[in-house]
């Protein structure tokens, strides 16, 4: 029975698999287990791996370093891809506040971990280990713990203090994000997207009765109008068609207009009065609406639309069909003539069943497609990512040079390369299972390998004295600079629940907090909101942590 124990305490490649994937499997398992309604889920995996890591068991550490590493570059690089298609409108509608609040919880942050030097008499490197475990980034860990190297100090302390406070430092997120639930929401209220997201579509339906308006086009009318929309149908008397640019507008014209949500109100202004009938309920059978015309969704799936602008197809004139909106990624953006087309774009296309299908071939609509991830772009991105994070930043006054790292530099590339890379035809789609698949095989092997890291000297050090207090201010470095700004974006800045959530997981560099988030609250929106916040906090608390080393030492 020899090959047993050499298969789970021999250090080989084989041992190294087996031991990660027991612990992500036990780990994901007890993650389902829910007690008074809360479940972990894959944060689970991080105590699954401290456990297995206190009775001894351990891998190669080149192995270890290079799991972990992969598991998190995997994990920041596919989250910046999947929120880049809306991160910079996201970023222009509010992405300032939310910065502004992430900032808000790293200073508060920061000057309690100064306090906590001052007041308790801990050497700077262990209280900035404090910190680090407390804000669970691991970046600002490394880049402290070279300050100290370069200062003639041990990192030792550090590393050590920021083990025991990293646990809580994840449930300390969770907890607070559990509290704001119950002091602003209530427990048992089902939570919700935001009701009216700027990058939503709105459709309403108008009665053409302004004057001013009579006998113009639609081209002329949109010139004079900064709100973008699209009217879909036309109805004049008995006849219902789909208008152009030159179509001329006339005395009681119905139009179904696509517009945002703020702009109802503009246009019900221009066009002289808006009909009551809601047309956003989900219910609405499209096809029923008249005879002649008809309402299909078409998916974007040849490689030469990747990249083209919607009007540079021509798809109005030629066909003599109308797009009304496109979906992407669980947004749906308005079709104006510049937005930019991407693989696995859902077109709402309006028109004859006949000028459908041949807008059919052109766009492909092939789902089948679009099945297997372009693996080519992922490995080009993640090459990238690393790149940059390496790429030393000079500070004045501070001898050593910043990086982003292993999280900040993917992260950043792949917001870009989601938002741009098909203007340079380069095909960044994947589906959302794949996205997600990904997401979660990387953000596993992260947790495991830190758990088992952190395992090994875990017990003992918090069987001192010494380990609880640092256990303890620790959690106070965590939870109150996130209930405080918690309460701020919600109660001051009245931010949705969501968007706060992400933003504090954003802030504190926390991904196994926004899967907890993501598991309440429907949508996109606190992805979203984490990753508009992530990039400058992660860069911030990597410079903050050379500096608290460099100017208090």
């Amino acid at each position: 029975m020899q090959w047993i124990s050499d298969i789970f305490l021999s250090h080989s490649s084989l041992q190294a698999v087996i031991i990660i994937s027991v612990i992500i499997a036990v780990g994901l398992a007890l993650g389902k287990i829910r007690i008074w309604g809360i479940s972990l889920g894959v944060t689970f995996v991080f105590f699954a791996g401290i456990i297995a890591g206190h009775i001894g068991l351990s891998i190669d550490p080149t192995i270890l370093h290079y799991t972990e590493n992969l598991g998190l570059v995997l994990f920041v690089y596919e989250l910046g891809l999947k929120v880049g298609p809306g991160f910079f409108s996201s970023f222009r509608k509010g992405g300032m506040e939310l910065n502004l609040l992430g900032l808000g919880v790293l200073l508060l942050g920061t000057a309690m971990t100064i306090l906590i030097s001052l007041c308790f008499g801990l050497p700077i490197g262990e209280a900035t280990g404090i910190l680090c475990g407390a804000t669970t980034n691991t970046p600002a860990l490394g880049a402290a713990q070279q300050a100290l190297e370069q200062s003639g100090l041990s990192a030792s302390g550090a590393a050590l203090s920021c083990a025991v406070t990293y646990p809580l430092g994840v449930v300390g997120v969770i907890l607070a994000i559990i509290v704001m639930r119950k002091l602003f929401i209530g427990q048992d209220t089902p939570l919700s997207s935001p009701k009216e997201d700027p990058d939503e579509t709105f459709i309403a339906e108008f009665k053409v009765c302004n004057p001013a308006i009579y006998g113009m086009t639609i081209r002329e009318i949109s010139s004079v109008v900064k709100n973008k929309f699209v009217i879909s149908r036309l109805w004049r008397e008995d006849n219902v068609s789909i208008p152009d640019s030159n179509t001329v507008l006339q005395e009681n014209d119905h139009l179904l207009v696509i517009t945002s949500p703020d702009g109802c109100q503009k246009l019900k202004v221009l066009f002289g009065m808006q009909e009551a009938r809601d047309w956003n309920k989900k219910d609405i059978d499209w096809n029923s609406i008249d005879n002649r015309l008809i309402s299909r969704k078409i998916i974007v799936s040849r490689s030469a639309i990747n990249g083209k602008k919607l009007g540079s197809l021509r798809l109005r004139n030629h066909y003599h069909i109308n797009i009304s909106r496109i979906t992407r990624s669980g947004l749906h953006l308005l079709a104006t003539p510049d937005l930019i087309l991407q693989l696995g774009d859902s077109l709402t296309v309006v028109g004859s069943a006949a000028d459908i299908e041949k807008v059919e071939h052109l766009l492909g609509n092939t789902a089948i497609k679009l099945k297997d991830p372009n693996l080519g772009a992922i490995f080009i991105g993640i090459v990238l990512g690393l790149v940059i994070g390496s790429i030393p930043i000079a500070i004045p006054g501070i001898s050593a040079p910043i990086k982003l790292g292993l999280a900040g530099g993917p992260i950043i590339v792949g917001i870009l390369i989601g938002l741009f890379g098909p203007q340079f035809r380069l095909v960044t789609y994947t589906t959302r299972s794949a996205n997600l698949m990904l997401r979660g095989i990387g953000l596993s092997l992260y947790l495991a390998c830190l758990g088992l890291e952190a395992g090994a000297h875990f017990i003992e050090t918090i069987a001192r004295t010494e380990g609880l207090i640092w256990i303890l201010l620790g959690f106070l470095v965590t939870i109150i600079p996130v209930l405080v700004i918690g309460t701020i974006a919600m109660k001051i800045c009245k931010l949705d629940f969501g968007l706060t959530c992400g933003m504090l997981c954003g802030s504190m560099a926390n991904p196994m907090a926004l899967n907890y988030a993501n598991d309440l609250v429907p949508g996109d929106y606190a992805t979203v909101s984490y990753a508009t916040v992530y990039p400058l906090s992660m860069f911030c608390r990597v410079i903050v942590a050379q500096l608290i080393i460099l100017l208090l030492v």
